[in-house]
């Protein structure tokens, strides 16, 4: 399964061991996630030289391409959440995670759209079980 992985970048990289531990699950168990790198310290300077025209062009391929979108909402970011509308206003199925405890936009807990899933972890391994019920084939019910 093609699937898109939204993440903080510039709103801040504190949990980029979480995105790199789910990005690796997701491959090991055979999914393709077109923007894995993401996900890896690099980033920023991968980033950086390119044009944000490019950026955006590029990321809403990836989501139109991809069946489903996988975000971690800990980190505010206004491109996650930019992401995440996209990919909902065209049906797709989106699980926002976020670590517990932390508070996170009203605009993603309150959304009531039937394909948004958004779930709490308490760590990495929590958060790629998650990731596992969401999608199909597994124990989650939609």
């Amino acid at each position: 399964m093609k699937i898109y992985f939204a993440c903080s970048i510039t709103g801040g990289r504190e949990f980029e061991s979480v995105y790199r531990a789910m990005v690796k699950a997701l491959t090991e168990d055979g999914h393709v996630v077109p923007n894995a790198h993401l996900a890896e310290s690099s980033v920023m300077a991968l980033e950086a030289v390119i044009d944000p025209l490019e950026v955006y062009s590029r990321d809403v391929e990836w989501i139109r391409d991809c069946e489903v979108l996988i975000a971690d909402v800990s980190v505010p970011s206004h491109g996650v959440g930019y992401e995440i509308g996209f990919a909902l206003g065209m049906g797709k199925r989106v699980l926002a995670l976020y670590e517990e405890g932390r508070k996170i936009s009203k605009m993603i807990s309150g959304n009531p759209d039937p394909h948004l899933l958004v779930r709490s972890y308490q760590n990495p391994e929590d958060a790629i079980r998650q990731i596992r019920d969401f999608l199909p084939g597994t124990s989650a019910t939609w």
